[in-house]
């Protein structure tokens, strides 16, 4: 409204204040009646906040509505608007939409703007201030409308990144090692339910957005920078919960062809040791084979031998030593038969079907072992030597 004849009328305007009470009144009763969700809220601290906006959003508009020097619905209502983005704020913290919000105000506008056109109209407002007055209200209510949802909004982001930065911190707590009382204050300031596992799994930067997808929604992501791994390139830790048993298939399923390596299941406060057994496996030149993730718990004796390798080349050396005088071609094949022999624990046909020869060729071969090592391959040390020199095929 303008100045002058299109302003609420003085006589108008103080019929409207003076019912503003019971207008408030019968539209928080209208609210309850018919945004259900609402019935509860007004028992409570909510509901009071809620009373207080409604009085609060009439006011505003009857000061919007007489209001001179060219005044319309775009002038901001201060206190009003304030108390609309409260409200949004307040029903994102309850973890609402503001679906019911918005119901709210919509039924708010039109049971308000029945009682207040009645009493404008038995004050004398004129068919075409009426008509105006209604355009005030809805422009009005749409405004206070789009703060709440402004208010909604910012609570939303605000609250989100918060989250995201203590789980943040929580991951990178978890891979540190952190004491047990240290690592629930985390996870409670986090809002995260601690499984019974986790399990570590590094992978590229550039496939992390793709595993997301499918992994379980409490999955951890380490963004901070993470312990020891900044010597192994781009890469990137999850720790993935309760992937144990018949789940882990589905986990290692999920990250074929994302050059992911797994680590075992842990205890969810413990899974720095399963991070730490993914990193030594990448550390120990393990890689994925490009279509299937590597999982460390189907390479475990390969682990055990590599943990060393040095002293797995001595050992080796040692061990191979009686065939240290024979040609190249003859020391390969009868290495590759000693260690299929102790493989196959002396099943002649086995062995054969592996090296693709014949059974008697196995028979002549291990005669010649037997005359190179003599009563050595009787020993159970030696015989124990043998195997993990030989149980990982040298590279």
């Amino acid at each position: 409204m303008t100045p002058g004849q299109n302003t609420l009328p003085a006589a108008v305007a103080d019929a409207i204040r003076a019912d503003l009470q019971s207008v408030a009144e019968a539209t928080v009763a209208a609210i309850i009646i018919e945004v259900p969700s609402y019935a509860d809220a007004f028992g409570g601290e909510m509901g009071r906040t809620i009373e207080t906006a409604v009085q609060l959003a009439l006011g505003g508009f009857l000061e919007l509505a007489t209001a001179t020097g060219g005044a319309d619905a775009s002038t901001p209502i201060g206190a009003a608007l304030e108390g609309a983005y409260a409200l949004g704020r307040g029903e994102a913290r309850s973890g609402r939409t503001m679906d019911a919000l918005l119901g709210a105000y919509r039924v708010g506008a039109r049971v308000s703007w029945r009682h207040m056109s009645g009493t404008a109209v038995a004050a004398g407002l004129t068919v075409a201030q009426l008509a105006r007055f209604a355009e005030l209200v809805f422009a009005y209510i749409d405004q206070f409308s789009a703060s709440s949802v402004a208010g909604h909004s910012d609570e939303l982001a605000t609250t989100g990144r918060v989250r995201q930065r203590h789980l943040e911190r929580l991951a990178n707590l978890l891979l540190l090692g952190g004491s047990p009382q240290e690592l629930t204050v985390a996870a409670e300031r986090a809002d995260w339910t601690p499984p019974r596992t986790l399990t570590a799994v590094i992978l590229p930067e550039a496939k992390v957005r793709g595993a997301l997808v499918s992994l379980d929604s409490r999955t951890l992501q380490c963004t901070e920078e993470v312990p020891d791994l900044g010597a192994v390139g781009e890469l990137v830790v999850l720790l993935v919960p309760d992937a144990e048993a018949r789940s882990r298939a589905a986990l290692t399923r999920t990250l074929d062809g994302r050059d992911a390596v797994v680590g075992p299941p842990r205890p969810w406060a413990e899974v720095h040791a399963s991070y730490g057994r993914a990193l030594r496996a990448l550390r120990l030149g393990f890689t994925p084979d490009g279509s299937a993730a590597l999982d460390t718990e189907e390479r475990l004796a390969d682990l055990v031998l590599r943990a060393d390798d040095a002293a797995l080349a001595d050992l080796r050396a040692r061990v191979l030593a009686p065939l240290a005088e024979l040609s190249p071609s003859a020391r390969d094949k009868l290495t590759e038969t000693l260690r299929s022999w102790l493989l196959h624990q002396g099943r002649r046909d086995q062995i054969a079907a592996e090296l693709f020869v014949h059974p008697q060729t196995v028979r002549y071969r291990m005669q010649q072992l037997r005359e190179l090592y003599g009563a050595r391959l009787e020993d159970p040390r030696t015989v124990l030597d043998l195997t993990v020199a030989l149980g990982v095929r040298s590279t």
